[in-house]
């Protein structure tokens, strides 16, 4: 009577919490499983505000509402059902347990949404047939077959490996059973296995969802197949003469029963086993070795030729190219020899390597592309032979003209301007030009032009021309204007300015007057420190304090002996003794005189001081003023 009881008062309770609290509803609801056959199935339910009924329906069917679920022995219903969890749990799971599952809260009508539960069969291992050592014939193509049997669930693919690594070329199978379901599936593999295969393994797997790292089956292959020949010769290059080794090496299965030697498809009398020792000589340029295996599958031939090594030959030089600006050039040449020789194309003078084989393409050259081209075999094994044959490509191009360095000139004095001109044709003209006029040749007042070839070339570039601008009694507005030389051909037009540095006498004239004021001052102190000994090697007393004053010739005590007329023109920096452009030698002043002057213009002076009292002692004291060399620029 007590057990009635209960289940109507948690019916009133719930009613009155109902009214008086937040409504039943899922904190959690279950989700579609998949699991593995055999393992344990958990799908979760969780209610809140409700505290009644719970119950689990499979495919629409109630499982019962008690926690143990009676007379379903594998189900189980887990968790705290006063905080509202109701979890079901299936174990082991069996293929009849895939089906779809709710949670439901029968007094509130709540129903949760269906899970699926999806049971899976992992696949057994597979089954290679004629396994696990399948015999086969080398070159001829054969199947390997795997099939994998059973109720997997899904279906497995099967793969094929060797030595780890998947294989592609196979074909797959399948057959079903009669109710629908599936019976076996194969995977074939269509293999054409070589003496290399033998003894290799291949593996097939059965992999599946069920399974992701599948069951594997190992297969081994076992091959029967002809001689494999490998024919070598000690030396292989070598000079008439030379002992020469061949050596005739088979892997067969079953073994070699048998050796042939030939030359040039005759047969050589004697020989026997896999080793035969000859003296080379011309014939064996032409006519190869050979050594034939045999054995009970089938036989097997190889030959080879042995080298007589010569140098590169030239066979054909390249040719001069020239080509306008932006076309496309080429160089061939030919060598021969045996080996064939390395040909490699550099720039003369260059170490970088162009390109290599007969062939050099030089695509939309400029004028930096102009010059010789070198095409080099080097020489073969031997060390003979080899060398290098020359062309020039010449890109015609607008010219390039390039201003020379010229040498400063002197006011009113000659000057010179040159440039170099390099064209490909060779320019039309050579044109000097400047503010007020432009000259092309001969002359026109002051200036003059000169044009003759230079005499080097720069390679590529077309003849070279130096053109030359003569300028008589030069200007001060020729010191600060621009020339400009500039030729033109049928491509174009180059040019470029040359402008004239000014010569300056008077820093020479300072250094040399500096030069000579020491130099003279060194001499008067050494006379005076000779005379002031020699008077005291004579005298017989003590000398008294007198001053003594020696003076350079053309000078005065204190005071130039230039006149007013000599000091203003000593003054001016820009009157001065011209230097000539070539050899700078002083020449005579516009007035036609070079007088002799006084180079430290009487500035220096000596002062003897008299010797202390002993009399055996002679010192000199000096005293000398420098005439302002430390003022030079």
């Amino acid at each position: 009577m007590l057990r009635m009881r209960v289940p109507a008062l948690l019916v009133l309770l719930f009613c009155f919490r109902g009214s008086a609290g937040p409504s039943p509803h899922f904190l959690q609801q279950p989700e579609d499983l998949v699991v593995l056959l055999g393992e344990e199935a958990r799908l979760p339910c969780a209610l809140g505000a409700y505290w009644g009924l719970v119950q689990w329906t499979k495919s629409g069917l109630a499982l019962g509402g008690q926690r143990d679920l009676p007379g379903w022995s594998r189900y189980w219903i887990s968790g705290n059902a006063a905080n509202g969890q109701h979890d079901l749990h299936i174990r082991p799971v069996e293929l009849e347990d895939e089906a779809s599952y709710e949670c439901q809260a029968t007094q509130a009508g709540l129903r949760s949404r269906p899970a699926q539960l999806h049971v899976l069969v992992p696949p057994e291992a597979p089954q290679v047939l004629g396994g696990p050592s399948v015999s086969l014939v080398a070159g001829v193509p054969a199947n390997l077959t795997c099939r994998s049997r059973g109720h997997a669930r899904p279906t497995p693919e099967l793969l094929w490996f060797r030595d780890g690594v998947l294989l592609d070329g196979t074909t797959f199978h399948q057959t079903l059973l009669k109710e629908g379901t599936p019976g076996s599936v194969e995977s074939t593999l269509t293999l054409t296995p070589f003496s290399h295969d033998d003894g290799a393994t291949f593996v097939c797997r059965a992999r599946s969802q069920a399974l992701p790292a599948g069951r594997d089956t190992a297969i081994t292959l076992s091959l029967q197949y002809p001689p494999e020949v490998t024919l070598s010769a000690s030396p292989h290059t070598v000079q008439e003469g030379e002992k020469v080794i061949f050596l005739c090496q088979a892997t067969a299965q079953p073994p070699v029963t048998g050796y042939r030697w030939a030359k040039g498809g005759s047969p050589v009398l004697g020989a026997r086993g896999p080793r035969l020792e000859v003296v080379a000589e011309a014939s064996f340029l032409t006519e190869p070795v050979s050594c034939e295996v045999s054995n009970a599958v089938g036989s097997a031939n190889r030959s080879t030729a042995l080298d007589v090594l010569f140098g590169p030959i030239l066979q054909a030089k390249p040719e001069h190219v020239s080509v306008d600006v932006g076309e496309d050039a080429s160089f061939s040449c030919a060598w021969r020899g045996n080996p064939l020789p390395r040909v490699t194309w550099t720039r003369r003078g260059g170490a970088q390597v162009l390109g290599s084989g007969a062939t050099l393409r030089l695509p939309s050259v400029g004028p930096e592309d102009a010059g010789d081209y070198v095409c080099r075999a080097e020489p073969g094994l031997s060390g003979l032979g080899g060398g290098a044959a020359e062309a020039r490509l010449t890109v015609n191009a607008p010219p390039v003209v390039t201003a020379l360095h010229s040498a400063p000139a002197f006011l009113r004095g000659p000057a010179r301007l040159q440039c170099l001109v390099f064209a490909s044709p060779a320019p039309d003209a050579v044109v000097w030009s400047w503010d007020e006029g432009f000259l092309e040749a001969g002359s026109q007042g002051r200036f003059l032009v000169e044009t003759f070839p230079a005499p080097e070339s720069r390679g590529g570039l077309g003849p070279g021309l130096i053109s030359v601008l003569h300028i008589s009694g030069t200007q001060e507005s020729d010191f600060s204007r621009s020339f400009n030389c500039s030729a033109r051909n049928r491509l174009g037009e180059g040019g470029a300015q040359a402008s004239l540095g000014r010569r300056d006498l008077l820093p020479t004239v300072r250094i040399v007057a500096g030069v000579a004021a020491a130099t003279t001052t060194l001499l008067m102190v050494i006379t005076g420190v000779a005379l002031c000994c020699w008077r005291h090697s004579k005298a017989s007393a003590s000398f008294s304090e007198q001053k003594n004053l020696m003076r350079i010739p053309g000078s005065s005590d204190g005071s130039s002996s230039r006149g007013p007329e000599e000091e203003e023109t000593g003054s001016r920096e820009d009157r001065g003794p011209i230097v000539h452009t070539d050899h700078s030698d002083l020449v005579l002043e516009e007035e036609g005189t070079l007088e002799t002057k006084d180079p430290t213009n009487g500035y220096y002076k000596v002062r003897g001081v008299s010797p202390p009292a002993s009399p055996d002692s002679c010192v000199t004291s000096l005293q000398w003023k420098s005439p302002g060399i430390s003022n030079l620029p």
